[in-house]
């Protein structure tokens, strides 16, 4: 890749934003400079009003590695593991506080914060022959940060196997388990993405925002607790226009006009 070669790729089409990483060579591990710049570039796509989806891909023969272990060992000082480590933190909520919903296009490999990625990216589908690993157990650094992603995407039992052995599974088992939503062929890999976010770009932008925060919010709220937010949030997307444009349209045998309002 020419030095002068952008880290992260942004192309728009049909209301959908891709972002691709954009360091092949290093197989898109995240290093400062990569978070940086998807940082910055979500905080440009939560604004623009012309994005209803995001699609998160990688460049190359991998989706993404995890961290940039070269970058993590030029500088041994604990301020530096600190700023690297929160930044991905970082990174990991503001995808999960997007007010729009982000696809995980997987292929090769996802290791590590790379499988972080796709955990905490709100859909997910993959190449059949894609790979997911927390294998920082191998050498020394345990999977702590992609943990978190992980232990709230699949089950328990499932997230601990990964955790504890470090080993590759494959995209069907990856599917089994709920880490992605489905492995397909790999020529079919663009299609499937494309089609997807084709079913959510119609809907409402306003209500789609509102979902997405409302899930991610009423997902550890105890039982009592979640039910009485959900409804407070239902009441207040009733006194949305959408909400009585959708309605009424529904009743009327025709199709909406969002106004994202």
């Amino acid at each position: 890749m020419a030095a002068n070669e952008p880290l992260l790729l942004r192309t728009d089409a049909a209301g959908v934003a891709t972002l691709t990483l954009n360091r092949p060579q290093a197989r898109n591990a995240l290093s400062m400079a990569v978070m940086e710049s998807l940082l910055a570039t979500l905080g440009d796509v939560a604004t623009d009003d012309s994005v209803k989806v995001v699609v998160l891909a990688g460049a190359g023969p991998a989706f993404c590695a995890g961290h940039d272990l070269k970058e993590l060992r030029a500088d041994p000082r604990r301020e530096a593991y600190e700023a690297v480590f929160a930044r991905c933190s970082e990174l990991m909520l503001a995808i999960t506080r997007l007010p729009k919903p982000v696809i995980a296009r997987v292929h090769g490999i996802a290791t590590a914060a790379g499988c972080q990625l796709v955990a905490t990216c709100d859909l997910a589908i993959a190449a059949n022959d894609a790979r997911f690993a927390t294998p920082g157990v191998n050498i020394g650094l345990f999977c702590s940060t992609p943990m978190v992603a992980l232990s709230r995407a699949v089950p328990r039992k499932q997230a601990m196997e990964m955790l504890l052995t470090g080993e590759m599974i494959p995209a069907d088992r990856a599917a089994e388990i709920g880490l992605i939503n489905r492995a397909v062929p790999a020529d079919e890999l663009d299609r499937a993405v494309t089609e997807l976010a084709g079913k959510i770009t119609g809907k409402s932008p306003l209500t789609l925002a509102i979902g997405k925060e409302a899930f991610y919010r009423q997902i550890d709220l105890e039982l009592g607790q979640a039910y009485a937010y959900a409804s407070e949030v239902m009441t207040t997307n009733m006194m949305a226009r959408d909400a009585a444009e959708g309605i009424d349209a529904f009743l009327a045998k025709r199709h909406p006009t969002w106004r994202g309002r």
